[in-house]
């Protein structure tokens, strides 16, 4: 059994030996992501043993990436004693150069926050930040440590340009860039806004409102799309503009010359009749309507669609005024009996 055993494990020895060396034998890589300026034997081959380290092409700068054909590959390791590598049938090999990107937006908000607190200037996140010209993604070296630093700033507080300067201290590819920025800087809040063209009139929903940052120094406008949604629009509302109080208006519910509902209301007593608008109003505004028999016209308060309610103590039924020399003055309500009711 002890012999038996031997001869199983000699063979399985043998059986692996050769696919452990072929799992050695040096391979190109198809894709390499490379971080340093140089390409070395190790980043293209796989199992390049002491080569590993010697430098022989210049890498891709930051960001990008390259190829680079499978014969030159060869060319350029065959000095170097490394034979025999496979290549998997290969044309040709990618090299990515790593990098560390600082986007257009992280330089947005560097610069909003070195203007927060200064010059009369808000919280960072209110601050609207436009480029003269749209910054490129920054790439420096993706060991670079720290924070994107504002090294010089200058603001001017009536048009709002700025000119700041830009460092990473710790990227040396970072002195090679452009990091000067010029543009404005606005102080911005949220405002209530349409999302398309509203007509004089009409009535906002919910679902018609946006929230929008504008200026600041445009004015108080509306922040809260619930405290717009059911008014009407003053005027003609145009997307993009924020709304302001004397934008809107309640909706009107009685227009001119509308045939209304004329109710007088007195303890005990409820009379209807009808009338003519001679205003447009909304709900709770005080408008003048005029008895469509006696033509006269008094003020009510619009208290539903085309229903105008009058309630004052000092109107007094024709009936029931004190007797005077001269004819009475016709009532504010009079009219002919089957045209008014009393409830």
């Amino acid at each position: 059994m002890i012999r038996s055993f031997i001869l199983c494990f000699a063979a399985a020895v043998m059986l692996t030996a050769p696919a452990a060396a072929q799992d050695a034998r040096p391979t190109l890589r198809a894709s390499v992501t490379v971080t340093g300026d140089l390409v070395r034997i190790g980043d293209l081959v796989e199992n390049a043993g002491p080569v590993a380290d010697i430098p022989i092409f210049r890498a891709p700068d930051l960001g990008t990436r390259g190829t680079v054909l499978t014969e030159k590959v060869i060319e350029a390791i065959r000095p170097h004693q490394l034979i025999g590598i496979d290549t998997h049938g290969l044309n040709e090999v990618v090299v990515i150069r790593a990098t560390r990107e600082i986007s257009p937006a992280q330089i947005s908000a560097r610069i909003a926050k070195a203007l927060e607190g200064q010059y009369g200037l808000g919280a960072a996140h209110n601050i609207q930040i436009e480029f003269d010209r749209e910054p490129r993604t920054l790439n420096v070296e993706p060991t670079s440590t720290g924070e994107l630093q504002v090294v010089s700033l200058s603001y001017n507080e009536r048009s709002g340009r700025f000119d700041a300067t830009l460092d990473l201290s710790s990227s040396a590819a970072m002195r090679n860039l452009n990091t000067r920025f010029t543009g404005i800087a606005t102080e911005t809040l949220d405002a209530v806004s349409v999302d398309h063209p509203i007509e004089r009139g009409e009535v906002l929903k919910a679902s018609d409102l946006v929230i929008t940052r504008r200026p600041k120094s445009e004015g108080p406008a509306i922040t809260d799309i619930h405290a717009a949604a059911g008014l009407a629009a003053r005027h003609q509302l145009r997307p993009g503009q924020a709304l302001h109080e004397a934008d809107l208006m309640k909706p009107l519910i009685v227009q001119r010359n509308d045939t209304v509902t004329i109710v007088y209301e007195a303890p005990g007593i409820s009379l209807t009749l009808r009338g003519q608008a001679q205003d447009a109003g909304a709900l709770g505004d005080t408008i003048g309507v005029a008895n469509s028999q006696s033509k006269r016209i008094i003020q009510g308060v619009i208290s539903g669609p085309r229903r105008v309610t009058v309630s004052s103590p000092h109107i007094r039924f024709v009936e029931n005024a004190p007797p005077t020399s001269s004819p009475a003055a016709p009532s504010l309500f009079e009219t002919q009996q089957h045209e008014h009711s009393v409830e």
